[in-house]
């Protein structure tokens, strides 16, 4: 057959036409495969409370994805379910763990408070946290505990879920650890403008960050409880607390408000959850603070301290807080050392 030259440029267009076609649908494949996510289900309707049999607490064993190398980020999302104000009605102290295999210590993944007389509902999945930091852990069979910190047995309901979100993450590998944790309970923080005993809460400690770290960060979660004259001190007065390293203030934590007037959950009536807290909302995820660690201390050892302002009281002020350290690189790593 002989070929002119407009059919030969009708060829021409076709095939090009089919090549752009392929080379679209390659993109749309890849981008379908860096965002592929595995929804795991955990706690269902599981509810906490006190009294009449009942637990503070719930814990579970859960089956999450076994490839961490591959997994670009982590969400958790909880629902605090309490459609007909059949729920505990104050602000309550509540948070979630996961167990160190290697360990058997409990981590904090998140803190959140309760809102007063109602549940998240307002909140199309509940709260949501990044748990990323977390991915060494959360993989293949893994134990979770969720608490509030509830004193009736109408008590709290939660489901809970996670997303994995398959990709190339920011850095292939990753580890954790915590540099310290008093976050059972509201009134197991370190009590605040009193002596405490320096046996049961440790505030100076020695980091080691591995050699081939790439980046290393801190994480920690704040909240302050109590009604201490003078300042209604920790949970209504602004303190700034202080992280030394090697004897040197380097980074800051100012526990000032965090909006509790714009809180999407507005449907706390009564209640005064609309005021201010030390760091903290009724209804709302408690904010994760990251101090980002200075490459020049990766291989190294270095002095920890964490400081609070000063402060004097007659009465009882506490603060409930947890420190993690984390460390990322395409290498694989080992955990970063904590030790007293």
């Amino acid at each position: 057959m002989r070929i002119n030259k407009f059919n030969l440029f009708k060829i021409v267009a076709f095939l090009c036409a089919v090549f752009t076609f392929l080379a679209c649908n390659d993109d749309n494949a890849s981008t379908i495969e860096s965002s592929k996510i595995t929804n795991v289900k955990t706690f269902n309707s599981s509810k906490v409370a006190f009294a009449d049999g009942m637990s503070q607490s719930a814990e579970g064993t859960f089956v999450f994805p076994s490839n961490p190398e591959n997994i670009k980020s982590i969400k958790m999302y909880i629902k605090d379910i309490c459609p007909n104000k059949d729920c505990d009605e104050w602000d309550r102290y509540a948070n979630i763990y996961v167990k160190d295999k290697q360990t058997g210590d409990y981590y904090e993944l998140g803190r959140f408070i309760t809102p007063y007389w109602v549940g998240n509902e307002k909140l199309e999945r509940g709260y949501e946290f990044d748990v990323t930091d977390f991915k060494s852990i959360l993989n293949g069979s893994t134990e979770l505990k969720i608490y509030t910190e509830t004193w009736n047995a109408k008590g709290r309901t939660y489901s809970v879920e996670f997303d994995f979100e398959e990709g190339t993450p920011d850095y292939k590998y990753s580890a954790i650890v915590p540099v310290f944790q008093y976050n059972k309970s509201s009134i197991d923080g370190v009590p605040y403008g009193k002596e405490y005993d320096t046996n049961v809460f440790d505030f100076l400690k020695s980091v080691s960050i591995p050699a081939n770290a790439e980046v290393a960060y801190f994480r920690t979660i704040i909240s302050g409880w109590g009604h201490a004259a003078p300042g209604n001190c920790a949970e209504w007065c602004i303190k700034t607390h202080s992280i030394l390293l090697n004897n040197q203030q380097t980074y800051q934590h100012k526990l000032s408000g965090i909006g509790c007037a714009e809180n999407p959950v507005n449907n706390q009536d009564p209640g005064n959850w609309q005021l201010d807290r030390a760091g903290w909302c009724p209804g709302m995820v408690v904010p994760f603070r990251f101090d980002n660690i200075a490459k020049e201390k990766f291989g190294t050892t270095f002095n920890f301290e964490y400081k609070f302002q000063n402060y004097t009281t007659t009465g009882e002020a506490y603060y409930a807080i947890s420190t993690f350290v984390v460390v990322k690189s395409n290498s694989p790593i080992s955990k970063p050392q904590v030790l007293d």
